[in-house]
């Protein structure tokens, strides 16, 4: 999906052994209705949002594997 980052928000420790950080981003496919979508990283991904600012263009991908 791309779009356009809405909110970062600081990483939270949830519990000893646990992190997250949320992020909304503007999806701006459908440009006459514009949807903001909320996502999560969890533990060492947390620290990919470091880079990015708010209003930046960004695509954001989740890769699952399987066997």
């Amino acid at each position: 999906m791309k779009g356009v980052v809405k909110v970062i928000r600081p990483t939270q420790q949830v519990s000893e052994k646990f992190s997250k950080r949320e992020f909304v981003v503007t999806d701006l496919s459908e440009a006459q209705y514009p949807q903001d979508i909320l996502f999560e990283l969890k533990q060492d991904k947390t620290s990919l949002l470091d880079n990015f600012m708010q209003g930046q263009e960004v695509e954001v991908s989740n890769i699952v594997t399987g066997k």
